[in-house]
């Protein structure tokens, strides 16, 4: 396996560093000092085709030809420079790429700039209480009076609840429809009547997520993306672009380094639990998915520099993520055993000692479900990757 970039590209890292040691100094800045220093400093990375390469001048962006290499390279470089990136969040990984895709120039002249400058902050509107893996069966509709767009229903497991402005929404529009023809993706304004946000309390005690009500909340007509009716294939848009990020193999690896570093801390029948061969074995293990794993993913990133389709290791990369956390978790309680039982570090702190390790645990099982749950990945790789037959519907007769 070559993992060389090659001559060119390890050019452009020596250009990339130039520029970040010249460039990214922030010294002892703080606060809004901090803030207007990263934004000038996006801005001069923009310029020179380092950021929102995909992004075309018109809203801001560097408008650069697609080059895979080229954009690791960026990444390696200013993860090592600890520079900052694109404004991060649902916003820029996956309402932008859709405006790109399927939205209109007005919605792209009027959402992307700020967005971009993290003035907008975005939820995304998909999943209800009973309509989760199943979307296609969302109650909250849309009926147009006018000019207008009249809102009304629930959305939940909004993330950043209490931060977001704006929210891309599936919303139900011709409600004789079939279920799948009868979504619109709609934009909305989050700061006006008839919109309540109310924090949701997981069991480790943050509240990460928000549930949404809307009571007659209106939005302008032309805040569509994609034609009346058509919100189910946009949506697939979304989708691929928050299971692509979801499937990063970038964590797992220090994931995996932390649990063998934890197994060196604690102690199992009075020596280091990583002496034991119980525990060694279970290492090696989940240390051969972290490897198969990052194996994928160069496998992707060579077809994708090659230009080619990814195939059926494509649709395995969040399914593997999400499995292979969830292993690393669950041995992590194994280790640190009565602790277990500990309440996580309050909202906003981090633990000192094993504790800190409650807060992924729980959240293990979380990943399992966002993104589109463990089940019906398996489905998605079942059926669009190998050809299989469709699973029977509930109450089908086989």
């Amino acid at each position: 396996m070559d993992l060389n970039y090659g001559a060119e590209a390890e050019a452009f890292r020596v250009e990339l560093a130039d520029f970040l040691a010249g460039h990214w100094q922030p010294g002892d800045r703080r606060g809004s000092a901090l803030k207007a220093y990263i934004a000038s400093f996006r801005q001069e990375a923009t310029s020179r085709g380092y950021l929102y390469r995909n992004i075309p001048k018109r809203y801001g962006g560097s408008e650069q030809p697609i080059d895979t290499v080229r954009a690791q390279v960026i990444r390696e470089a200013f993860g090592r420079a600890r520079a900052p990136m694109e404004v991060s969040g649902n916003g820029m990984s996956m309402l932008v790429p859709t405006l790109l895709d399927r939205g209109s120039d007005a919605l792209k002249d009027l959402f992307i700039p700020p967005t971009m400058a993290g003035d907008y902050v975005w939820g995304q509107g998909y999943s209800e209480p009973g309509s989760g893996s199943d979307l296609a069966s969302i109650r909250c509709r849309a009926e147009l009076a006018g000019d207008k767009w009249v809102i009304n229903g629930q959305k939940i497991w909004t993330s950043q609840g209490d931060r977001v402005t704006h929210m891309f929404a599936l919303v139900r529009t011709e409600p004789q429809a079939s279920k799948h023809a009868g979504i619109s993706y709609l934009i909305i304004d989050l700061d006006q009547p008839g919109v309540t946000r109310r924090p949701i309390r997981q069991m480790t005690g943050d509240a990460g997520f928000y549930e949404f009500f809307f009571d007659d909340v209106t939005t302008p007509a032309d805040w569509i993306v994609g034609a009346r009716g058509e919100g189910w294939q946009v949506s697939r848009t979304t989708l691929k672009h928050e299971r692509a990020n979801i499937g990063s193999a970038d964590a797992l690896g220090g994931q995996f380094a932390k649990l063998v570093e934890l197994a060196g801390q604690v102690t199992r029948f009075g020596r280091p639990a990583i002496k034991d061969p119980e525990i060694r074995q279970a290492l090696a293990r989940i240390e051969g998915w972290v490897l198969a794993h990052r194996c994928s993913s160069y496998r992707l990133f060579s077809l994708a520099a090659a230009d080619e389709p990814p195939g059926l290791v494509g649709l395995m990369m969040k399914l593997l993520v999400t499995e292979t956390g969830h292993d690393i978790a669950m041995l992590a309680q194994e280790l640190i055993g009565d602790e277990a039982m500990l309440e996580p570090a309050p909202p906003g702190t981090r633990g000192r000692g094993v504790e800190k390790w409650l807060d992924q645990i729980m959240g293990s099982l979380g990943n399992s479900i966002a993104g589109g749950t463990t089940n019906i990945q398996r489905n998605v790789i079942a059926e669009r990757g190998l050809g299989l037959p469709r699973e029977l519907a509930l109450g089908n007769d086989a």
